[in-house]
């Protein structure tokens, strides 16, 4: 075996102990094979199928849970809750807290590029992961793995201020767990007509979230929601 192999090998077998798995590793292998890998390995099969598996999975794993916890919800406040925390957002915030990024197989130019840390490929690499346990172990072992990675950010995100209003979010909990507020940075790139403004939020001087949007403010809660949820996924042990 190749030293690059034998890597690989190691950083699979390390993400399947994190999330807690006693069977094969090659579901979990596909769940890792990012299409770019797959475009320089001709013959092998991206996480792209999986993902999409993942997603029906996650979605419906989440539906359940909060139908059955939150009954005084109606159909539109549900919706709410379940877009809030079933996002490219939150997956990715997970992935990271299983260091999924470290496991996955990219291309060069995608993982010279900062691969491992973009959000869109550690939320669909997260969906795909949860399509493969969902196939090797079984419905009631992803439910259980999904709830006790999400349940934290399901029960923040029922007691929360407004659907998606996360800088009056951050303001609260800021000021619960620091008695501080937040500091935004703003800085902008591009012509007047396609600007792309950037966020950073510090407390207390500390970096805690960063954000961009066409706008200051969807840059400001982009960056507020990395922030808020980062404090309620290590304050919620």
């Amino acid at each position: 075996m190749s030293p690059e192999k034998d890597s690989f090998t190691k950083q699979l077998q390390a993400l399947s102990q994190r999330l807690g798995l006693k069977g094969d590793l090659g579901l979990l292998k596909l769940a890792v094979s990012h299409r770019s890998w797959c475009a320089e390995h001709i013959g092998q099969e991206s996480n792209e199928r999986l993902e999409f598996l993942g997603d029906s999975v996650l979605g419906l794993i989440v539906t359940e849970y909060i139908y059955l916890s939150f009954p005084s919800l109606a159909e539109g406040e549900l919706a709410k809750l379940r877009s809030s925390v079933v996002d490219a957002a939150t997956l990715a915030q997970i992935a990271s807290s299983l260091d999924l990024g470290s496991a996955l197989l990219l291309g060069k130019g995608e993982n010279s590029s900062g691969g491992r840390q973009k959000v869109s490929i550690l939320a669909d690499a997260m969906e795909a992961v949860i399509g493969s346990i969902y196939l090797s172990e079984g419905f009631p072992t992803v439910r259980e793995l999904v709830l006790n990675l999400l349940s934290p950010y399901i029960q923040a995100g029922a007691q929360g201020p407004g659907e998606r209003d996360y800088k009056t979010r951050l303001q609260e909990l800021s000021a619960h767990l620091f008695d501080a507020s937040p500091k935004y940075d703003l800085q902008d790139k591009g012509p007047d007509h396609a600007k792309i403004f950037f966020a950073v939020v510090t407390i207390q001087d500390r970096q805690v979230g960063t954000g961009q949007g066409r706008s200051k403010k969807q840059a400001e809660q982009a960056a507020a929601k990395m922030a808020w949820q980062e404090l309620i996924s290590s304050n919620s042990a």
